[in-house]
């Protein structure tokens, strides 16, 4: 596949922080994205044994017509000890099973006596994809677990967004990321994004309403209301309970691009801190953990990061417009990709 542009490569930037190295959820230490181009996308968020070695998480939602699993468990304990998989809406059942087959093959003595409950989230790629092929394989998911690296994250219409839509073009997988300064050190945050929402007058890149401008490259039928799932991950020190207020904000940067969390869709969004990890057993029953002040004037480095997940969510989307290609899919349908050349007309203020 040919390399596609991101949106700096228009010479457009978004919010005030330096990105990282790729600008991609990988440029948080640890983290491991997978490259496999199935209907799965993997995420791990470290490289150590997430069942033994949890961390702690937060979820937020928008609008809540969709589906990931685990939610309940991190909603009451905050922590995370699984891997994140990405697919569509038919898949839930299957890449729930083959994530704890996977789970029970890889760490057995973990699991003989506890069994794992992964966490697995979806978007509907039925436009696109006929749901009764049953598509996704244990094989395909357990590729793209083993495929995860921290190599740059490929965007596109690849892996779980293979069959997404985004502003009536073709959607797809987005990621980028944002260095943040605070008196408590220099921390890193980065967003994947899996994109299947929004009605084309409403698409806004950079404040530039330029969907208003694209009123060609329509789908003959119409696209479902749409759904996006957003994974935020930081080496900030935060609790369950921030990373909930993180999460929280990433739904400001959907907003910013002309996501309105439509009544039959599912915006349902992740946060995870890698700084510090929880293990399964506390010999002594106490927990020591260190977080960034919040609640007052000492507030200024969450605020920060709440700033950087706005902007590095808003940017992951439009990465994941640029980077999609033009798909066929059941019954003819036909989702376009984007035109560069006019998106780059338009952002230049012709």
């Amino acid at each position: 596949m040919p390399e596609r542009p991101r949106l700096r490569d228009f010479g457009v930037t978004i919010g005030v922080y330096p990105t990282g190295p790729s600008n991609t959820l990988t440029d948080v230490a640890g983290v491991r994205g997978d490259n496999v181009r199935t209907g799965v996308t993997a995420i791990w968020p470290h490289e150590g044994n997430p069942l033994t070695e949890r961390v702690y998480a937060g979820i937020s939602l928008l609008n809540g017509y969709g589906e990931m699993t685990c939610r309940s468990v991190i909603d009451e304990i905050g922590l995370l000890a699984s891997p994140i998989v990405l697919t569509g809406t038919g898949s839930v059942g299957a890449a729930l099973d083959a994530t704890t087959r996977y789970l029970g093959h890889h760490y057995p003595a973990q699991t003989q006596n506890e069994v794992p409950i992964p966490l697995v989230a979806e978007c509907d790629d039925g436009f696109l994809h006929d749901h009764l092929t049953f598509a996704v394989t244990r094989e395909d998911v357990w590729a793209a677990l083993d495929g995860a690296s921290r190599d740059l994250v490929v965007e596109g219409c690849v892996g779980a967004a293979t069959g997404m839509a985004l502003f009536q073009f073709k959607g797809g997988i987005g990621s980028a990321s944002r260095q943040v300064v605070t008196d408590a050190g220099e921390f890193m945050l980065g967003v994947l994004v899996q994109t299947n929402f929004g009605r084309r007058p409403r698409l806004t890149i950079a404040g530039v309403p330029v969907g208003r401008a694209l009123t060609d490259l329509l789908p003959e039928d119409p696209t479902p209301e749409g759904s996006c799932i957003v994974v935020v991950a930081t080496d900030a020190p935060l609790h369950a309970h921030t990373l909930r207020r993180l999460a929280k904000r990433a739904g400001l940067g959907l907003a910013r691009t002309g996501s309105t969390a439509g009544d039959g869709s599912g915006e349902i969004i992740l946060a995870f801190s890698t700084a510090q990890r929880a293990p399964l057993k506390a010999p002594d029953g106490l927990r020591q953990l260190t977080v960034l002040a919040e609640g007052g004037y000492g507030t200024v480095g969450l605020n920060r990061l709440f700033e950087a997940t706005i902007d590095a969510t808003e940017e992951a989307v439009v990465n994941a417009l640029l980077a999609a290609t033009t798909t066929t899919g059941r019954n003819g349908r036909v989702l376009h990709a984007a035109p560069h050349d006019r998106l780059r007309t338009l952002l230049a203020g012709g």
